[in-house]
């Protein structure tokens, strides 16, 4: 089997602020092909943003890629942003950027929280969706919160002492409304370190061989990505994930998929994605052995590129 390597660097060829209500502006950007093939990419978090490296999944001679910030994530307005961010939302927005940019069908594919979205969004509206490629399953019950912020310290006891740096003991057993009540801080001189914390800490357990982080931290950055991604935490996400675990089996089951996962993921452990692949058995279920979380992982990467390849025979 060749190997398959990421598709060259590329810029928009269009992007633009689209408000999607009164109080949400989204940041929206078309690469690639605009006479190809549109894909959707849903970033993680939530509260990530989307970045240059995630238009290299996709051949841009082929797709007409369309990459979004969710509603106060990155270059979206206003940053971090919780008032009206809700699932419901942001399913509602990549339907309106669909119609906006009059496109009929598309390809879905998203990671981590955007495998959330991507199946909340194809379950709500499955006549658009021509392929589903989600990585990283996850599906906001109680149990995987419980892992993330807590069971997980099992195997990365560092990495949990130091979100715990400072917690009062008696606080530790809270440490989501703990976090919670610092970010949302007006003083940023309280709520900027506690975010950087707070993200650093799930940063930290992406990657099954994690490598040295150079990137500049910014602080406002931090902490929006910090408040979207507690708010949506502390509300589960606003799905029901063992009710979109059925929708997922009653509606999507005519539409083609692939779903990546890594063996050894500690931010989304398998079970949900090995759940997600019996509920529907057309789905190409590829659990990569030797990988974590992140999507730039080896092995991942390369069952990524694989179903964006193979999806090329439909439109």
């Amino acid at each position: 089997m060749s190997t398959l390597s990421l598709y060259p660097e590329c810029t928009p060829f269009h992007h633009e602020l689209f408000a999607v209500s009164s109080g949400h502006t989204l940041y929206v950007e078309q690469c690639g092909n605009p006479a190809g093939v549109p894909v959707i990419f849903l970033h993680g978090g939530p509260g990530s943003g989307c970045n240059p490296a995630q238009r290299r999944f996709f051949d841009p001679a082929h797709y007409h890629i369309i990459l979004f910030d969710q509603r106060g994530c990155g270059r979206s307005q206003p940053a971090g942003e919780t008032q009206d961010n809700t699932t419901q939302a942001l399913v509602a927005d990549i339907e309106a950027i669909r119609k906006h940019l009059n496109i009929q069908r598309w390809h879905v594919f998203g990671g981590s929280w955007g495998s959330t979205l991507g199946l909340a969004y194809a379950t709500q509206h499955p006549e658009p969706v021509i392929s589903l490629t989600l990585r990283g399953i996850f599906l906001s019950r109680p149990h995987e919160i419980n892992w993330f912020l807590g069971q997980v310290a099992i195997f990365f006891p560092e990495a949990w002492q130091k979100l715990l740096q400072d917690v009062p003991a008696d606080q530790q057993e809270h440490i989501l409304e703990y976090y919670a009540n610092l970010v949302f801080q007006s003083d940023t001189a309280i709520s900027i370190p506690a975010a950087i914390r707070w993200n650093a800490f799930e940063s930290s357990i992406m990657s099954l061989h994690p490598k040295e982080d150079s990137s500049t931290i910014d602080g406002p950055t931090e902490l929006a990505r910090a408040r979207v991604q507690i708010h949506y935490i502390r509300h589960l996400c606003f799905v029901d994930g063992d009710q979109l675990l059925q929708l997922a089996a009653s509606t999507l089951r005519h539409i083609p998929a692939t779903l990546v996962q890594g063996r050894y993921d500690m931010v989304c452990p398998p079970q949900t994605a090995w759940e997600l692949a019996h509920a529907m058995p057309q789905a190409q279920f590829v659990m990569v052995p030797d990988a974590g979380h992140s999507a730039m992982e080896p092995g991942t990467c390369q069952a990524l590129l694989a179903a964006t390849e193979q999806y090329k025979t439909l439109a």
